[in-house]
């Protein structure tokens, strides 16, 4: 059994998995695909011990992300969450350049994690070191960005939609974006609308999901995920 999930912000994608086991009594729950406790959007869950052994066919797939973009200031977790510096030399940026320096990033890439990530290096998940002051070199991941398109702009604050494929840290890009421009730039909102061609508008918040009602949720044909 596999069901669309809106995670709302404040919670690690643990925390739903937690959730969902205490609503349907079932152990083996995973997920396809971390999102950041701020962030929100789409989870793809999968419900029983057979359904997860199953849960590698859709972790792969392109994702879609909106996400707001702070320019002129920078954190040292690439998003709202840590220590904000602003950019004392940083100038409003006007929309052509802004276009210029994201279609920079549009193609196939190699892309360095953040620190703050749980990607593991030999053995230990980088935010354990960040968290304790440490950094140390990352090799870069092979990474597409399809597609970016701006959404709305106004001084500071970027929102862009995103088209990638799976391992982009859309952290990473913000970042990466304030360098181009010389003003800096942290992730400031974060939403995924899109795994492959499963949407976020057929997801259900857990508010809606009981002990009582699940099953009859997880089969509906609004919220059935099939196999690929």
């Amino acid at each position: 059994m596999f069901i669309l999930i809106n995670k709302p912000a404040g919670w690690t994608s643990h925390d739903v998995i937690g959730r969902l086991r205490r609503i349907t009594g079932e152990k083996r729950i995973g997920h396809a695909g971390t999102l950041d406790p701020f962030a929100t959007g789409l989870l793809i869950v999968a419900i029983s011990r057979e359904s997860t052994k199953q849960i590698d066919q859709f972790v792969k797939l392109n994702k879609e992300y909106l996400a707001t973009i702070k320019l002129g200031a920078t954190t040292d977790t690439y998003d709202k969450t840590g220590k904000i510096q602003k950019s004392k030399e940083a100038i409003k940026q006007e929309n052509k350049n802004i276009k210029k320096a994201l279609e920079s990033f549009i193609g196939p890439q190699l892309q360095i994690p953040p620190m703050f990530s749980a990607k593991k290096v030999n053995g230990k998940k980088l935010y354990e070191l960040a968290r304790r002051g440490k950094e140390i070199e990352r090799k870069p991941s092979q990474i597409n960005i399809t597609d970016l398109e701006i959404i709305d702009y106004h001084w500071p604050d970027l929102k862009i939609k995103v088209n990638c494929s799976s391992g982009t840290y859309i952290r990473s890009l913000a970042h990466d974006l304030g360098i181009k421009l010389g003003c800096g730039g942290y992730l400031e909102e974060l939403t995924r609308t899109k795994i492959g061609n499963f949407d976020l508008k057929n997801a259900i918040t857990l508010d809606k999901l009981t002990p009582e009602n699940w099953q009859t949720l997880v089969h509906s044909t609004e919220y059935t995920v099939p196999s690929i």
